[in-house]
């Protein structure tokens, strides 16, 4: 499937702010089941400097300057990106158990961005809570392959949270969200992967976008209108990561785009930063995932 994604950010500040430094996070890192082109990344006002990185993650980020006093900040990120359904059908694959699983990962000596040992412990945002431990606890059977456990646990979520967006903000702590029982994509990522990693199964937290428009006769998507966010569970070395979304109780395939890959959702927000000044900030975000038609060339010929 080949999409076109334009995700568009305003900051407007309630008086001049100076010396802005931003950290932008919107270019989709390498992904095994995705090939990218035509990225564009444009801000007015025109930053001083630019920087591009990635790491230490899997993320892209474009580090921003800005020294002359403004009011207001736009950003805007477009790109094509075709996405490739998994090498291996996640319906009838097996992966090992949850034992398995968790010594698997602990005697790896591998620390590369890709590997499970990053993902194993508590991190800035999703800390250690053991009420979501115990909560989780009857899902784990030590006897069950990851992909099992990873299914219930996002079932779980599905069914006794409530998707409620004014329940929670940016920086509501996971176990708030948790004990009301409301939340946003956020809030449900990091619950699960509290919950994994409390079992030894390494977790992480996943930012992208979701299909804005659902094929004929499927439901749309919870989560669509913004960035989306989900959990990649490490099944083992055949299988690796496996996207899970617990906010529509769905494996994340070729419905959704992923863009970067961390502990939490601190390691891949889309925008954070700093400025001198005392202004208080109100930002709005309109994001569009669109199908496009494949290539003529690629596409099966008529009768």
């Amino acid at each position: 499937m080949i999409y076109e994604v334009s995700h568009r950010t305003r900051m407007h500040y309630s008086g001049l702010v100076r010396l802005a430094r931003f950290n932008v996070r919107l270019k989709p890192a390498d992904w095994h089941t995705q090939r990218l082109t035509d990225y564009a990344l444009s801000i007015d006002p025109i930053p001083w400097t630019i920087q591009e990185e990635s790491g230490p993650f899997i993320v892209n980020r474009s580090r921003l300057t800005i020294r002359d006093p403004l009011s207001g900040l736009s950003i805007e990120s477009r790109f094509r990106i075709e996405v490739s359904p998994p090498a291996i059908d996640l319906a009838t694959a097996t992966s090992p158990t949850v034992a398995e699983l968790r010594a698997t990962a602990l005697s790896r000596r591998d620390l590369s961005a890709m590997s499970p040992a990053n993902y194993l412990y508590a991190s800035p945002i999703a800390e250690a809570v053991p009420e979501i431990a115990e909560w989780a606890h009857h899902l784990f059977d030590e006897r069950e392959t990851g992909l099992a456990i990873g299914h219930a646990l996002m079932k779980a979520i599905y069914d006794e949270f409530t998707y409620d967006g004014r329940a929670t903000v940016a920086d509501t702590p996971p176990a708030v969200a948790f004990r009301q029982r409301k939340g946003v994509c956020q809030d449900f990522a990091h619950i699960m992967i509290i919950a994994a990693r409390a079992h030894g199964i390494p977790a992480a937290y996943v930012g992208g976008y979701l299909r804005t428009l659902p094929p004929p006769g499927q439901p749309r998507l919870v989560g669509a209108d913004a960035m989306h966010a989900w959990v990649h569970l490490w099944c083992g070395e055949e299988l690796g990561w496996v996207g899970f979304d617990p906010t529509n109780d769905t494996l994340a395939t070729t419905d959704h785009i992923f863009t970067a890959m961390g502990r939490d959702y601190s390691d891949v927000a889309p925008l954070d930063g700093v400025f001198h000044g005392g202004s208080n900030q109100r930002m709005t975000v309109s994001v569009d995932v669109l199908p496009v038609e494949e290539d003529a060339a690629t596409a099966p010929a008529s009768a």
